[in-house]
């Protein structure tokens, strides 16, 4: 009898679904604990057609994030916005930040698939729009719609991980998705320095629309339904009607006013404290159930010291780690005289060492949900190290050896700690949350594109400007293609190509300038980890415990006691 009794109490564990807790007959849906299989289980050549599609889906969007920085200086050209360079990157990141709090949200009413494969499809319009650009403001909402459906890819990988693959294998396959990703990174910028000075910096985006289409419909047939996901039309319209809006809005136009703001040449403060404002509004309104319903960031879990300081130092290690993908092919192209194509070889090994990291440390460590507090702490330490080195080794005689060995430790430690933390924070949290807390670390992962390259560009920018105005002013000797120094230095802030095109003294201004831009951006990024290392650190390392757990614990065990009296 009480072998009976003790085999009807099913427990949740760590490894009871995180997406679905009843099966379509509402009953509880069978524990996973002894096989640890998936919660969804993918026959082969599923598995095959979802794995492809998304591959594509994410390499397209990979690529838009660092093709810019070798065909930068062609798209100012075509455009006249060499004044406007630091928006051609930073409006699609903007883009990325401001959809994907939305992505676990909507996760909950509408199934993967169907997210997954929209997201595609705006993908795809935004990447023809761009191609097809022939004004600055025409090619700026193409990036921004292609940054639309980038964020409903980047919100949902990781939650399709969760539920595709099985605990035991979660390391892995959230390496291989890091892999992926970072091979897209890597390959975008060498992609568009090849294809660019030989077919135009149009032919890409016109490759990868048609693509992004295809990838829609193979995604959609690829994962199966799922009975929770279809909902009627009124218990669908009434989720979308809960959906945190006010937040949204706010949100947005936070993020914009601040971005726009420091990236400017000049920061007008009066936007800046607009924008805090807002910011102090929007969690105003998270905070309290009757404007937010269901918010788009839970202030409850915020409240939990783990999750806050992971997602903080999450953010601003990123931040740091854009400063290195961003700003090392214009070290290339413009202080050492590269051509596009050579420059972007430079996120080879940083992108390399990015997937490797992510994927030896899920292969080989990260094998269960216990403490990473060590390994954090120590891989921080390495990644403050190779900042310091890079900004050391930005000079124009510097080895390059030395160069390439640094920036492929960064990529190593930065996949490492986006795979130890994740692992970590789900340590500090309970089963049930891991969830949301999962979507809330993507969602402060993803701002990190758009503030590091707003914040970073606007610091490379001011920098460079104004070491440009006093390298120039100092001389009076003037190239004679430019009417005066103003035209010079507007198209050297959105041109690092041309730096090695002028001769003489402006050639040398030019360099030392860009090299001095390049090496503050750097340091910056070196003081900036270095903060979240101690953020990191404050997170701790005790897992929470399960009062409901707990509770039925005790229940059991007084069950027991009342049989074993019998």
């Amino acid at each position: 009898m009480t072998i009976e009794i003790e085999a009807q109490q099913t427990l949740s564990s760590e490894a009871t679904p995180l997406l679905a807790d009843t099966n379509a007959a509402g009953t509880p849906a069978p524990d996973h604990d002894a096989n640890d299989t998936a919660e969804t289980v993918l026959s082969p050549a599923r598995a095959g057609v979802v794995g492809v599609a998304l591959s594509i889906s994410m390499l397209i969007q990979a690529t838009n994030m660092t093709m810019v920085t070798t065909s930068q200086s062609a798209i100012a050209a075509d455009l006249d916005a060499f004044s406007s360079a630091t928006w051609l990157t930073a409006s699609f990141l903007i883009a990325v930040a401001s959809v994907t709090p939305l992505g676990g949200r909507l996760c909950q009413i509408f199934s993967l698939r169907n997210l997954i494969a929209t997201s595609n499809v705006i993908a795809s319009v935004g990447l023809l729009l761009t191609a097809s650009a022939r004004t600055l403001p025409v090619f700026l909402l193409g990036r921004v719609l292609t940054g639309c459906g980038g964020a409903g890819i980047y919100s949902t990988q990781a939650i399709l991980v969760l539920e595709l693959s099985s605990k035991k294998r979660r390391g892995l396959f959230l390496g291989i998705v890091a892999s992926i990703f970072t091979t897209g990174l890597a390959g975008g910028a060498v992609l568009a320095g090849a294809v660019t000075p030989k077919y135009g910096w149009r032919v890409i985006y016109y490759i990868q629309s048609p693509l992004a289409l295809l990838a829609a419909p193979a995604i959609y047939l690829g994962i199966p339904s799922k009975p929770r996901a279809e909902d009627t039309g009124n218990e669908r319209s009434s989720k979308l009607a809960r959906l945190d809006y006010l937040g949204i809005v706010t949100l947005t136009a936070a993020n914009v006013l601040f971005l726009y703001s420091v990236s400017s040449n000049t920061i007008p403060y009066s936007l800046v404290l607009v924008s805090v404002v807002l910011f102090v509004v929007f969690f105003f309104i998270e905070s309290s159930p009757l404007l937010a319903a269901e918010p788009i960031i839970p202030i409850s879990l915020i409240r939990s010291r783990g999750v806050l300081l992971t997602c903080l130092s999450s953010l601003g290690m990123m931040m740091s780690r854009w400063a290195i993908v961003i700003y090392t092919p214009v070290y290339g192209i413009a202080v050492r005289g590269w051509g596009p194509a050579e420059a972007g070889m430079i996120l080879i090994p940083t992108n390399l060492g990015f997937g490797l990291g992510g994927l030896v440390v899920g292969w080989i460590h990260i094998r269960k949900v216990t403490s990473y507090y060590t390994s954090c702490l120590v891989i921080f330490a390495i990644f403050i190290a190779s900042f310091l080195m890079i900004a050391l080794l930005s000079t124009t005689n510097s080895p390059v050896f030395l160069f390439f060995f640094a920036v492929f430790c960064n990529g190593f430690c930065a996949g490492a700690l986006l795979n130890y933390t994740l692992s970590h924070v789900l340590h500090l949290t309970l089963p049930s949350t891991h969830f949301i807390v999962t979507s809330l670390v993507a969602t402060f992962r993803s701002f990190a594109g758009s503030f590091g390259s707003a914040v970073g560009g606007g610091i490379f920018s001011r920098v460079l400007k104004s070491h440009l105005e006093a390298g120039f002013n100092d001389h009076d000797s003037y190239n004679s293609l430019y009417n005066n120094n103003n035209d010079l230095i507007r198209e050297l802030l959105g041109s690092p190509a041309l730096v090695w095109k002028l001769e003489g003294y402006e050639r040398e201004v030019a360099v030392a300038a860009y090299q001095s831009a390049l090496r503050t951006t750097f340091f910056a990024a070196f003081c900036l980890v270095t903060v979240m290392a101690l953020l990191q650190a404050g997170t701790g390392w005790k897992a929470p415990v399960d009062v409901n757990k707990v509770e039925n614990q005790d229940a059991q065990d007084s069950s027991d006691g009342d049989i074993v009296r019998e």
